[in-house]
C-alpha cells in the first residue's frame, strides 16, 4: 500500500484510516457502507463522512448501478478504491493544453 495518502495535510484522520483499510482488504472485496460500519466502530454517518472526502480528494470513485445493470435486479454501488489520487479528467485535459 503506498503511504501518499498518509502525507495528504488536507485529509481527516478518519479519512485516512478508512483508506488504510479499504487497501489492505483482497482486491475481491464486496464494499458497501454496512460492510465497512462492521469492521471498525465508526458509525454509517461517519463512514460516509469518510467516504465523500475520500471521492473529493480522488481516492475513491462510487458508481451506481441501476436494477437492470446487476445480476440482483436491486440498485448497487460499484466501488473503485485508488492507492494514488486520480485527477478528474476534464482536469488532465487542462493541465495538458497549458
Amino acid at each position: 500500500m503506498s503511504n501518499e495518502h498518509l502525507r495528504e495535510t488536507e485529509m481527516s484522520l478518519k479519512a485516512k484510516g478508512l483508506l488504510s483499510l479499504m487497501l489492505s482488504l483482497p482486491d475481491n472485496w464486496q464494499y458497501s457502507i454496512p460492510g465497512l460500519c462492521s469492521l471498525c466502530k465508526e458509525s454509517e454517518s461517519a463512514i460516509k463522512a469518510a467516504i465523500a472526502e475520500l471521492k473529493s480528494f480522488g481516492y475513491l470513485s462510487v458508481k451506481m448501478k441501476k436494477p437492470n445493470e446487476t445480476e440482483s435486479g436491486k440498485i448497487e454501488y460499484e466501488y473503485t478504491v485508488f492507492e494514488l489520487p486520480q485527477k478528474e479528467e476534464t482536469e488532465a485535459k487542462s493541465e495538458t493544453n497549458e
